[in-house]
């Protein structure tokens, strides 16, 4: 479903922001990407859905070459992705309901359906009551909760979440964690980057580990808590 080999990114020649990653992830995998910040997460995750050129290396996603493809091309295989981001990316003009239709009015989806799979995300995160509420009116918590139902919405063969938990509290936290297991479930790959070790604690899943932007396969929780340990020290 996803695969990286000897992928690269560097924004100035002395600098490596990753280096020589390479990975495979089978579809229906729910794995996480860990690492201290700046520790090349984000960089991955938008090389992965195209908004971003690596300077080397390659990325296949559902059969199609994120980094070589047309244009037109990338844009179907985004309709097909689920995105997360750190900030959201609600459009403030458009209420819930509008922001979560969004991607499916994008597809070219009718009225009746976009009605019936927007309420139905809504459900799923529970915000059934705030369907036209503006995105400002809402917690950052309820605003991470709606850019899961739009992420959601279209059935995604691969989900990209960043850092989907760091506008959470606690007590959230573990449903945002429900909702992914159910998209899972469902059969969706999903690649969540988090610095939050207490999820991996939670909800233990295969973890590809960034350290200086170069990758430790699937090593235990415990060793990637010694090593972060280490990295602080120095």
């Amino acid at each position: 479903m996803i695969q990286v080999s000897k992928l690269g990114k560097s924004y100035s020649r002395d600098r490596a922001v990753l280096s020589d990653i390479s990975f495979t992830l089978a579809k229906g995998e729910f794995a996480y990407v860990t690492g201290t910040s700046g520790s090349g997460k984000s960089t991955l995750l938008r090389l992965l859905y195209g908004a971003e050129r690596p300077n080397n290396g390659t990325i296949s996603i559902n059969g199609v070459s994120v980094n070589r493809c047309s244009s037109f091309a990338l844009a179907q295989l985004r309709s097909k992705l689920g995105l997360v981001f750190q900030d959201f990316k609600l459009l403030p003009e458009r209420n819930i309901f509008e922001n979560i239709a969004l991607p499916l009015e994008i597809q070219g989806k009718g009225q009746t359906e976009i009605s019936k799979r927007v309420q139905q995300s809504l459900h799923y995160v529970g915000l059934e009551q705030k369907m036209r509420t503006l995105p400002q009116q809402l917690s950052a918590g309820e605003q991470q909760r709606v850019a899961i139902a739009r992420a959601l919405v279209v059935d995604p063969v691969v989900l990209l979440a960043d850092e989907p938990t760091g506008n959470i509290d606690p007590e959230h936290m573990a449903g945002i964690l429900e909702l992914f297991k159910g998209a899972n479930a469902r059969g969706t790959t999903i690649l969540m980057a988090t610095h939050d070790y207490s999820i991996l604690r939670r909800s233990p899943r295969r973890t590809l580990h960034l350290v200086n932007g170069q990758l430790d396969n699937d090593i235990s929780l415990e060793s990637i808590l010694q090593t972060e340990r280490a990295h602080v020290g120095n």
